[in-house]
């Protein structure tokens, strides 16, 4: 007995509209650039914060990503 192929459906790719993904990819490149700011130049000297509790909370994130710190 020979088995038949089942044939898939062809997939269609589905098309984005930019005016829907645009709001979307601003605020994630505005998360991306806060994180990386916190992640790399926050760290007391020039600092928003005047504790070093930010950069205790990313310190191991700092050294993983190659950001010197002390």
């Amino acid at each position: 007995m020979h088995a038949s192929p089942v044939m898939a459906p062809a997939i269609q790719p589905v098309s984005l509209p930019i005016r829907q993904l645009l709001p979307w990819a601003v605020f994630g490149g505005i998360l991306m650039l806060l994180a990386i700011y916190f992640v790399g130049v926050e760290e007391g000297a020039a600092a928003i914060f005047n504790s070093m509790y930010v950069h205790e909370f990313v310190h191991d994130g700092r050294h993983l990503l190659g950001f010197p710190c002390h």
